[in-house]
């Protein structure tokens, strides 16, 4: 199998933080350990892992729409320290937009690496994770995503963007038990 890549979204202290700005809930607590996991793994067998970052400016229009949040700098937009130190070799990609590729280099870094699979996981389900699905979908990536490593503010929305991904992108939803390599 060739190379597969760990896309882990918005992991931030404004999101996975109980004092966090734009808090996903317990649930968003419960995905950390199988995240931990599958870094591990990934790095383990040297695939690189990405992380996209919202860090948003002080005056960025998406606050019109959601809380202050993820300010580019702050605590806010900090990966949480649980998944710190970020593996050697591994990106970081700022993102001011609900999809990774709007106005960042993930698509460049993507095609160096030329993956044979991207798995993605982080926050928030309904939003983030799924407009860079289709866009993974969109630039003929093959997308897993471990329903035991993503989560959402809405439990509904995200059984929609999980039945979504997978009628829709064709994602290959999976459970993967992080006490065990995948």
């Amino acid at each position: 199998m060739g190379p597969k890549v760990l896309l882990v979204i918005d992991m931030l202290n404004d999101f996975i933080d109980r004092n966090g700005a734009l808090y996903c809930g317990d649930r968003s607590r419960e995905i950390i350990p199988v995240i931990q996991s599958l870094v591990h793994q990934f790095q383990d067998e040297n695939h690189p892992v990405i992380f996209l970052r919202d860090a948003h400016r002080p005056d960025d229009l998406e606050f019109d729409r959601f809380p202050e949040h993820a300010v580019q700098g702050t605590w806010g937009s900090e990966i949480i320290p649980e998944l710190q130190p970020l593996p050697p070799g591994s990106f970081v990609i700022d993102k001011t937009r609900f999809s990774g590729f709007l106005g960042t280099n993930l698509a460049e870094v993507l095609a160096d690496i030329s993956p044979e699979e991207v798995w993605v996981v982080g926050v928030v389900t309904s939003i983030c994770v799924m407009d860079t699905a289709g866009g993974l979908v969109d630039r003929d990536y093959r997308v897993v995503i471990p329903v035991d490593a993503v989560a959402d503010f809405d439990s509904e929305f995200e059984h929609f963007a999980l039945q979504r991904m997978e009628r829709v992108y064709k994602v290959r939803l999976i459970h993967h038990d992080h006490r065990f390599p995948a």
